[in-house]
């Protein structure tokens, strides 16, 4: 078997998985604009490719600095894992979690908690990102849980949303 040309190519899922499940972290997204959050969207898949979880970014919605779409998307899918009877419902041992936007420290940290093995992306976060752009939190080998990394899904349509959301706000 040849090695994989991308991060799509490598998906346990079938190649149009990550590409697809980013689409809809990216609808997530565009509806933090609503409440004048910025676009990041974040969805965790389960291992038979069921969204579990969705989350966008509603720091200004909730007042609440830790309402980050990574975090919100994981403490949705525990709850639907507890909710099932599946597990203990907070590890989403075998889960992916797809993001539009590099994870940050604390983002890639409750990723480490909730053992995440799998973290795909779109945009690379060049002054905060914690999966290998600033820090690389999420493979640090001191911790004791480490995820695989795949960025750049569909990352120039995740940058362009940023990119005119910081616009019209500076």
């Amino acid at each position: 078997m040849a090695a994989p040309e991308s991060a799509l190519d490598a998906s346990p899922y079938g190649t149009p998985s990550y590409e697809a499940w980013m689409r809809v972290a990216i609808q997530e997204a565009k509806a933090a604009l609503a409440t004048g959050d910025v676009p990041i969207g974040a969805v965790v898949v389960d291992p038979g490719g069921e969204v579990i979880g969705v989350g966008r970014n509603e720091r200004e919605a909730l007042a609440d600095p830790t309402a980050h779409a990574e975090v919100l998307a994981i403490r949705a899918a525990a709850g639907a894992l507890r909710a099932h009877d599946r597990g203990d419902g907070w590890r989403l041992e075998d889960c992916t979690l797809v993001v539009t936007l590099e994870p940050c420290a604390m983002c890639a940290g409750a990723v480490v908690l909730a053992r995440i093995p799998r973290v795909v992306f779109g945009a690379w976060d060049e002054k905060a990102g914690a999966a290998g752009s600033v820090f690389d939190i999420l493979r640090e080998r001191r911790l004791n849980h480490r995820a695989e990394v795949y960025g750049g899904v569909l990352g120039e349509e995740c940058a362009e949303l940023l990119r005119e959301f910081f616009a019209a706000h500076r």
